[in-house]
């Protein structure tokens, strides 16, 4: 697995426990800085990037409100932010109690 690979999964993983810790919606720029608190300095265009990737997977819905992008957790991406389920692409959430 190359580098761009682990630090994206990694990326998409936070973002989903992000959600499901924020009423399972933020937007871009907030989503940002919580990526930051955890070592990912990306653009906001990465983070749109990788919110509109998990949106493709089906574990989020994204919207835009003026100048930001809005992502709002499904349920299936919050099985996958619990552990519940996994997607290929998605390392698991290390934060949840059981996690091996």
């Amino acid at each position: 697995m190359d580098k761009y690979n682990i630090f994206a999964q990694d990326q998409r993983m936070l973002l989903l426990h992000f959600l499901a810790e924020n009423n399972n919606s933020a937007n871009d720029e907030v989503l940002q800085d919580c990526l930051r608190l955890y070592g990912h300095r990306i653009s906001r265009d990465v983070v749109r990037t990788q919110l509109n990737w998990l949106a493709e997977q089906g574990l989020v819905n994204v919207s835009d409100f003026g100048h930001l992008r809005i992502g709002k957790l499904t349920a299936r991406g919050f099985d996958v932010s619990q552990n519940q389920a996994t997607v290929e692409g998605v390392k698991k959430n290390p934060f949840i109690d059981g996690f091996r």
